[in-house]
């Protein structure tokens, strides 16, 4: 994981992260109390296993396609696709393609 900050100029969304062959990569952008914001990149067939969390968090899909499921629900996302993620609820996703996304956790 890097915890390169981001810096207060314009940068492409795709550009916030690198895919990595067999790998999930990950870069916190913005860490307050009041939440983070994560860029991330999986190589297809890479996952994060069925977790919870206790706030809110919204998926932004960037690049490629994943399936994120919620209490077990699939979910196809795909590039430009949001998903919000309910507290308390477990949550899976796995990258059908190579997949880059923006995970938004509001701590509030």
């Amino acid at each position: 994981m890097s915890n390169v900050p981001l810096l207060p100029v314009p940068v492409l969304l795709a550009d916030l992260v690198t895919l990595q062959p067999g790998a999930v990569v990950s870069r916190t952008l913005v860490k307050t109390g009041g939440g983070t914001v994560t860029a991330f990149a999986f190589d297809t067939g890479e996952a994060l296993s069925e977790h919870s969390a206790p706030f809110d968090a919204l998926v932004i899909a960037i690049e490629g396609e994943a399936e994120v499921s919620i209490s077990k629900t699939p979910h196809r996302v795909k590039a430009g696709d949001i998903l919000r993620l309910p507290a308390n609820e477990p949550h899976a996703l796995k990258a059908a393609t190579p997949f880059k996304m923006l995970l938004v956790m509001i701590k509030a």
